[in-house]
């Protein structure tokens, strides 16, 4: 086998009602999110490599095979995320080669839950980024000079995300066109999103903020003046001399930039920041406020079934309701 990731099922050409056309073809490709396909890639390329230097067979690989190249993971210390999605991808490639319930996943999966716990014992735990709290947002805003291009756009990329508690997918798909100022603050469009896999679209309104340099309203504004356009992404690319390039940003540049502000601000464990803090501030500043669940899931588009929002909120609550306060301690 020389290729795992996810792909539509080939088919005869010969015959014409099991052929698909190329249109077809290429929508059926398109509909698997770019980012899947890179992780993919990624973990095919592993097994590959792995079951060569082993002289194993990998399609159809066997329930040891799988277990062995699972035990090998585990020796790399890779995180049990990534291995969860390693097992995928080969459960993944099989049904899609026609070998459905191959490998058989139970002996991998034993020997997971045994990473899992020596990770534990070890005082290993999930990496998490930390979230951008006001606190950070604003010295980030206040790293971000005004004065230079790559300044103004930096301001708009951290403001208007933790407004929006937007991934940075979002992020960097947002175009001039997709926002409109109201009365009220801004409407910012989003096309499509990660749990929005038909591509509806859903608005997000953000009011007027209290402060001047991270009001959304008078940041993106005072981009946009900048710009001095009426299309185009939003998020502009910008050269070393502070120049504008054609193109937009995108979700690494994002990532970079915003440890990159976190670094020039001085924020304690600066180089742990990343783009997802933006997202994850928003939850956690409206928490403190007093904000329903509900209210703030559905303005950072969780999908209803999704426990993700709740992880943001619940350290606000651990504090706040913690049954140790106004004890006399």
């Amino acid at each position: 086998m020389t290729n795992l990731e996810p792909r539509p099922a080939e088919v005869a050409p010969h015959d014409p009602n099991t052929a698909l056309s190329p249109a077809a073809l290429d929508r059926l490709d398109r509909s698997i999110p770019d980012n899947t396909k890179t992780a993919y890639r990624r973990q095919a390329r592993d097994f590959i490599a792995w079951c060569e230097e082993h002289d194993r067979d990998t399609l159809p690989a066997t329930a040891q095979t799988l277990a062995d190249y699972v035990s090998h993971l585990c020796d790399l210390d890779r995180a049990p995320s990534t291995i969860e999605q390693a097992i995928a991808t080969i459960r993944v490639a099989h049904r899609e080669a026609g070998h459905d319930g191959q490998p058989d996943t139970r002996a991998a999966l034993r020997i997971l839950k045994t990473h899992k716990r020596d990770r534990a014992e070890a005082g290993k735990r999930k990496r998490k980024a930390p979230p951008v709290t006001l606190n950070v947002l604003r010295a980030m805003v206040d790293a971000a000079d005004p004065a230079t291009l790559t300044g103004r756009r930096d301001r708009v990329m951290v403001v208007l995300g933790f407004a929006m508690m937007a991934r940075r997918s979002e992020l960097a798909a947002l175009r001039i066109e997709d926002v409109t100022f109201t009365d009220d603050g801004l409407t910012v469009l989003i096309r499509k999103s990660k749990t929005d896999q038909e591509a509806t679209g859903s608005e997000v309104n953000i009011p007027h903020g209290v402060h001047p340099d991270t009001d959304p309203v008078r940041v993106v504004r005072a981009w946009l003046d900048t710009l001095d356009g009426s299309e185009g992404p939003l998020l502009r690319a910008i050269n070393r001399w502070d120049q504008l390039q054609p193109g937009g940003m995108s979700g690494a540049a994002i990532n970079e930039r915003v440890r990159k502000l976190a670094i020039e601000a001085g924020v304690p464990n600066a180089a742990t920041f990343t783009a997802h803090g933006l997202r994850a501030g928003g939850p956690t500043e409206a928490a403190k406020a007093g904000q329903p669940v509900s209210f703030i899931a559905d303005h950072g588009r969780w999908s209803k079934s999704s426990t993700q929002v709740l992880e943001y909120i619940r350290p606000v609550d651990k504090w706040r309701d913690n049954p140790m306060r106004g004890i006399g301690l």
